[in-house]
């Protein structure tokens, strides 16, 4: 028998719950030793993957033609609620999430939930304590934690399931997944400019699907291992400049884990290194997205000055553990008289 710590940080995801003081706490608990319970089909099916995504980068270097995807919609829509979407952008952002292959919306918005409410514990899908490799795709490779099951069941995602759009992707995701990851990628490019059906699929399908999974990991593994903490130096995930640029925008990890709610998931509105912010702004601009959340220049000094770790140059909306005052003081964007 072991004791284990399990830490429920004071973070923020949803919106119209009961506000409730910010605070951490901190309890002692008997559980017996957890044991990981691998799953060897998916084991099998990563390696595969990524040993058929090596031969398509041979192939791309030897004989693909020169012609050829996204964390706005089940991240920053979806899992905090940072902005909101019409049925357009909603659509669209639904079939990126489906050519992705990293779950259905459901299931991805629920899992970074309980990720951000209980980060780096025993609850935590892709707890970083238990290693690099865990937390950036061995996660997926095993049984979740009990603590993952049990805490889940209290993570409200009422809103997740009250979109129709989101329920028929999760009902029919089996048959939606494979034609959207990897058929059409593989049948697009034979058909549109004549490429080969080996190069096709190794390459636009095989390869862009595991690129795609590892830049996804690096924000949970190296954003949570690698950086400075200039907004809270008490948590693990950090500010990462390199995963910013290889992931559009979500590798300044220190800010989103401190304020989930902003839809920028960074305290500057840089294009450079946040290309989905300017995705975002972009549906903005068009009408599509609207009441897009940020956080005022004040909270965020506040912040810096109370739990940062001095690197600065001088966590989503609505959960019950979230402050008046932030709410006060929240700024939104694109403000729509309706919903």
């Amino acid at each position: 028998m072991t004791s284990n710590i399990i830490r429920v940080p004071a973070e923020m995801l949803f919106e119209e719950e009961t506000v409730a003081e910010q605070q951490s706490i901190e309890t002692m608990k008997e559980q017996p030793k957890y044991v990981i319970h691998i799953i060897w089909r998916y084991v099998m099916l990563f390696l595969y993957l990524h040993i058929a995504s090596l031969y398509g980068i041979y192939l791309a270097f030897t004989s693909a033609k020169l012609v050829t995807v996204i964390f706005a919609g089940a991240h920053r829509l979806w899992s905090h609620r940072s902005y909101k979407a019409k049925w357009p952008l909603r659509l669209l952002l639904v079939i990126l999430n489906t050519t992705a292959f990293q779950n259905s919306v459901i299931d991805w918005a629920k899992d970074h939930r309980i990720h951000h409410k209980y980060s780096d514990t025993d609850a935590d899908p892709h707890n970083s304590n238990r290693g690099f490799f865990f937390s950036h795709m061995g996660w997926l490779l095993c049984r979740k934690h009990p603590e993952v099951m049990k805490k889940g069941k209290a993570i409200d995602i009422s809103d997740l399931k009250s979109d129709p759009m989101l329920v028929f992707q999760k009902k029919y995701y089996a048959l939606l997944m494979p034609l959207m990851c990897f058929i059409l990628p593989t049948v697009i490019p034979v058909v549109c400019w004549n490429e080969t059906w080996t190069n096709a699929y190794y390459i636009c399908a095989v390869f862009r699907y595991i690129f795609l999974l590892n830049m996804t990991g690096l924000v949970n593994s190296a954003a949570h291992s690698i950086g400075n903490k200039p907004y809270d130096k008490y948590i693990k995930a950090s500010q990462n400049k390199s995963v910013a640029i290889m992931i559009s925008g979500e590798g300044w990890h220190n800010y989103h884990h401190v304020f989930p709610w902003d839809y920028k998931t960074a305290e500057y509105g840089n294009y450079s290194f946040n290309i989905t912010t300017a995705f975002i702004d972009f549906f903005a601009k068009i009408g599509w997205a609207y009441d897009l959340k940020s956080t005022s220049e004040d909270m965020v000094r506040k912040r810096v000055e109370k739990t940062g770790d001095g690197s600065h140059d001088l966590w989503g909306w609505g959960d019950n553990d979230q402050t008046q005052e932030e709410r006060n003081q929240m700024i939104v964007t694109y403000n729509s008289a309706k919903d």
